[in-house]
């Protein structure tokens, strides 16, 4: 986790930290077990192809979480994540795998954002950012948004 930071030094427009991601077909079968999302579209290529995709698709909802990690790793310890959201634009195809634990060659993902507005309520110190997954070719394909309470130096 990177250094805490701070309302007083965020300003719009700042960046928040890129986080890359690789989603690999093991990734999607332990992510199907974990939140018990079995749909073969995420696992069974041949029910992808059927479905009109060009081979298994990354969960939504791993892309989302993606996102939460994004954002809590840029806010620090003492931030807190009070409302996310974002929606699911583009299908992403994941790495197959190599060997046991080593992905093959291919797609990496970036989760990134940035500072549209910083502001007070009550004694909550807060700024909104826009967030999104970025696929290898620079598409944003989960765009969303985010809003976060920052700790104050003062």
């Amino acid at each position: 986790m990177a250094e805490q930071l701070y309302w007083e030094d965020v300003q719009e427009g700042t960046e928040v930290t890129p986080l890359s991601k690789i989603a690999t077909t093991e990734m999607l079968v332990r992510w199907a077990t974990a939140g018990l999302d079995f749909n073969p579209l995420h696992y069974e290529d041949a029910n992808a192809k059927s479905q009109g995709q060009a081979g298994v698709i990354v969960h939504g909802q791993l892309k989302r979480a993606w996102l939460v990690q994004l954002m809590t790793d840029w806010i620090g310890e003492q931030g807190a994540l009070k409302r996310l959201s974002c929606s699911f634009r583009g299908t992403d195809t994941p790495r197959g795998m190599a060997m046991i634990g080593i992905p093959k060659e291919g797609e990496t993902w970036w989760c990134k954002g940035s500072v549209n507005k910083k502001y007070t309520e009550g004694t909550d110190h807060l700024v909104e950012c826009e967030i999104w997954v970025e696929n290898g070719q620079g598409t944003k394909t989960t765009p969303g948004s985010a809003v976060a309470i920052l700790p104050s130096k003062g």
